[in-house]
């Protein structure tokens, strides 16, 4: 065992976005061309919130302000990928993710974790939704487009 502890099976999703709702993804090391937003696992004794601002500094080097990020207060289950199970308890199977977003300026500087991700972009969200692996993510970054265009109308 890699002395890693084993995963809490309830983590954050964070859309990151600029004011013109561009998304910003990042490549994962493996497999290649595994793009996704802003995700990590809960933590013992993290509250989600805090999960989701700790995620979007370990895997963009990014600190968001108080106040920057959104809870969206809504969440999705999903069956965890065989090949990963082994990162969880015996027995787990399912994840809840939780789901959150942040609007951050485009040229925001990004610093990547070499060891989780090779790549970021900035992409137009009917691009990014097809980039994304997740059907969640996916189901996050079309959402998103609908609160944007909602507050624009208003």
């Amino acid at each position: 065992m890699s002395g890693k502890p084993l995963k809490y099976p309830v983590s954050a999703l964070v859309v990151l976005h600029d004011e013109d709702g561009n998304i910003l993804l990042i490549e994962r090391t493996a497999p290649q061309g595994f793009w996704q937003s802003v995700t990590g696992s809960l933590e013992e004794g993290e509250r989600i919130e805090e999960t989701a601002w700790r995620e979007v500094w370990e895997e963009t080097g990014i600190r968001l302000a108080n106040g920057q990020l959104e809870n969206w207060h809504d969440s999705t289950v999903y069956e965890i990928y065989h090949h990963w199970r082994h990162r969880y308890p015996k027995g787990v199977f399912e994840n809840r993710e939780h789901i959150f977003s942040a609007q951050i300026p485009r040229d925001t500087p990004i610093v990547l974790q070499p060891d989780e991700h090779v790549a970021y972009g900035w992409f137009g969200a009917e691009e990014a939704a097809e980039k994304v692996f997740s059907p969640s993510n996916k189901r996050a970054i079309l959402e998103l487009v609908k609160r944007l265009n909602a507050k624009k109308a208003v």
